[in-house]
């Protein structure tokens, strides 16, 4: 039985295609055009989700009260006329 090695694998002969990693900040101007992020795209996109979550929220707050308004409708027909 061998004991587990504490090296390092030996590194790969194959070309990284990753640049390494930035430690310092970088202006988005000089940043290449592939690695910038629009923002419009974004705002549009959770703005589109929020509206359609809050109709969403109100649709089903108004189906809620209407089957309470219903029940309430024939709860009061049950009850006697005279109280």
């Amino acid at each position: 039985m061998q004991a587990p090695s504490s090296a390092p694998p030996p590194p790969s002969t194959a070309p990284s295609t990753t640049p390494p990693a930035q430690d310092e900040f970088v202006p988005i101007s000089e940043l290449p055009a592939n690695e910038q992020l629009p923002a419009a795209p974004l705002l549009i996109a959770a703005y589109a989700v929020v509206w359609i979550v809050l109709a969403v929220y109100v649709w089903t707050l108004w189906k809620r009260f209407w089957r309470a308004e219903q029940d309430l409708k024939s709860l009061a027909s049950r009850l006697p006329q005279g109280r």
